[in-house]
């Protein structure tokens, strides 16, 4: 979920809101309390925002937590072989663009 949010908000630059609708909507176990906040943590920019700065890169997080492919395998098969499709951004471009986004809005206080 972590991944997703990180992705979904800094890579994508979608409005955490819409990731944390989809989440509610679609998972069983949404918390009124909890769910918004964790996105906005995620997003950096909640009441606790400071680890703003923190970008999951999924490629990495999928290597270290699901090294023999098991879970992308049964979730995501498209990605297992090696026909996998064309990633839809740049991690590192994306990234890049999202630390700027953060430091022009710290710089403009």
């Amino acid at each position: 979920r972590m991944v997703t949010a990180s992705f979904l908000t800094k890579n994508l630059m979608i409005d955490w809101r819409k990731g944390e609708q989809w989440f509610w909507d679609t998972l069983v176990d949404a918390d009124a309390a909890s769910n918004p906040f964790s996105w906005q943590w995620v997003a950096g920019s909640g009441a606790d925002a400071a680890p703003y700065f923190r970008i999951f890169n999924p490629e990495l997080q999928a290597a270290k937590f699901d090294p023999d492919g098991t879970y992308v395998r049964q979730w995501a098969p498209e990605y297992a072989g090696d026909e996998a499709p064309e990633p839809i951004v740049d991690l590192k471009a994306t990234r890049d663009a999202a630390l700027a986004a953060y430091e022009a809005v710290k710089n403009s206080r």
